[in-house]
């Protein structure tokens, strides 16, 4: 005589509970608003610069700005910016709500993106000089379905 098992059923409910939970995140994910997903490859950027992953941050670079940063240059470069130069271990940070911005252009001779988000960072240090802040705009821009970050460069 067959049994049906008790473990069987709890499987097929686990596995239908981590289904539905997928495509629901899968939803959320693909109607996600585009601000919301330009402040989040900002802070994303920011906890990689906070915790000294260069690289990391680097990745979430537009490929203009991967252009102007050897990737071993900007590690090299940051790290000793940040620690050597200013004497901080770490940073905490502000990000502004995003504003959309048409016609976007990173150098004044370049070529303008459609449509970008600006974001304003505040990164406060706390160095062997003392308490001070940086305060820079960072914008964002879609590259290969991906968000990507972008500095103003327009002197």
């Amino acid at each position: 005589m067959y049994r049906k098992s008790p473990l069987r059923g709890i499987v097929l409910i686990f596995v239908g509970l981590v289904m539905v939970t997928g495509l629901i995140w899968l939803i959320i994910s693909l109607l996600a608003n585009p601000s919301e997903k330009a402040t989040e490859v900002v802070d994303q950027f920011y906890k990689y610069e906070q915790d000294g992953d260069f690289s990391e941050s680097w990745s979430l670079f537009h490929s203009s700005m991967q252009e102007r940063f050897e990737m071993e240059y900007y590690i090299q470069d940051r790290a000793r910016m940040l620690m050597n130069d200013f004497g901080v271990e770490t940073f905490t940070y502000k990000i502004s709500k995003p504003e959309k911005v048409k016609d976007w252009q990173m150098e004044k001779d370049s070529q303008p993106f459609e449509t970008v988000f600006k974001v304003k960072v505040i990164q406060n240090f706390n160095s062997r000089y003392g308490k001070f802040s940086i305060f820079q705009e960072v914008f964002v821009v879609k590259e290969e379905k991906q968000w990507k970050v972008l500095w103003d460069y327009q002197y």
